[in-house]
């Protein structure tokens, strides 16, 4: 795995020496380097140096490096893991292959994928390169991953008991806390909590976003599954489609071409839609994304490009009109977006 950025050369943390030599990933006696990673506020991130090759370990935070005060349970990797295994059998390199987990320790260890043949899609993004190709890619991977949980719910269901940790992590920090801040809106967004909660069918990711996307030789690949739940699949596709509709105001230039990935995405997760109607999960889409909108300013996780009080404005209102007015079609508020852009 390799989602993150080198950050230094700090020493090892003892815990992942440790973790890596008791999974016998590395021997007893065996000298080990690696560099510290940055690009996520929810765990420490190594690559990590070993006699048999690179790999990439992680331990959890039990406190995320935000702002807020923002808690959550570090047993969550355990969790991250069994998704991992599940998106493999759903479609192979889909996620980075577990190599090993200490519990005791809360370190996770999988493969190192070489940033040389994986480009992390937010970069791309970040660059105004917005091919539709990689949107569809993903929003295909994500629906296969979907499909294959839904098909084994009497199996997988009772592996990811976590309600706690993703009201924790997702429903909490991202509707909740945004309900605190507009009250106006929190009766929309209290219920956007209850119809997430109440539409368990399949297994989400929980942050599905470009920063946890790598762009690789055989397809994307999906990391940081930390906020594995048994629930409601509409959030994944959601919360990703969110991400595109932002990338707008961080590249002005490629505002049609991102909302050109917006469309490929969605068209290429509906059409693999298999579990239950299709335009069900489309307006359970449709209603969560305007919240999802207005918690990525005002909530306890805001994207660090949209800081321009005007842009901010931009979010609150096209994200409140729809709180207000919900719609049951991804494309009535893509179009929106666009008037609201000028496009």
């Amino acid at each position: 795995m390799t989602s993150a950025l080198p950050e230094t050369h700090a020493p090892l943390p003892a815990e992942f020496a440790q973790a890596l030599r008791e999974l016998g990933l590395a021997e007893r006696d065996e000298p080990l380097a690696g560099e510290a990673l940055t690009g996520g506020v929810s765990s420490d991130i190594w690559r990590i140096d070993t006699r048999r090759g690179p790999v990439c370990a992680k331990r959890a935070l039990s406190r995320l490096r935000v702002a807020a005060d923002w808690r959550a349970p570090i047993e969550r990797n355990q969790y991250e893991a069994r998704w991992m295994r599940v998106a493999q059998a759903a479609v192979p390199g889909a996620a980075p292959r577990v190599l090993g987990q200490h519990a005791a320790l809360g370190v996770l260890v999988m493969e190192y994928l070489p940033p040389g043949r994986h480009a992390l899609w937010k970069e791309q993004l970040k660059h105004g390169l917005a091919e539709q190709a990689t949107a569809a890619a993903v929003g295909h991977t994500l629906v296969r991953i979907h499909a294959y949980a839904a098909a084994r719910a009497s199996e997988l269901a009772p592996q990811f008991d976590t309600d706690r940790i993703f009201f924790d992590i997702r429903l909490e920090p991202y509707l909740v806390a945004t309900a605190r801040r507009h009250p106006d809106r929190a009766a929309a967004l209290h219920a956007l909590v209850a119809q997430t909660q109440q539409h368990a069918c399949a297994l989400v990711h929980g942050d599905v976003s470009p920063k946890n996307i790598l762009v690789g030789p055989q397809g994307p690949v999906l990391l940081d599954a930390e906020c594995a739940w048994w629930g409601d699949p509409a959030f994944d596709l959601a919360f990703c489609l969110n991400h595109l509709l932002l990338k707008c105001l961080w590249a002005p230039a490629s505002r049609a071409g991102f909302l050109a990935c917006y469309d490929a995405l969605a068209a290429a997760y509906l059409a693999g839609v298999c579990w239950e109607p299709a335009e069900a999960v489309e307006e359970r889409a449709a209603r969560l994304l305007p919240g999802l909108l207005l918690a990525r300013v005002d909530g306890k996780s805001p994207v660090e490009y949209v800081t321009a009080a005007a842009d901010k404005e931009r979010v609150r209102r096209v994200a409140s009109l729809f709180l207000q007015a919900p719609v049951e079609t991804l494309d009535a508020i893509r179009e929106a977006w666009a008037v609201e852009l000028g496009l």
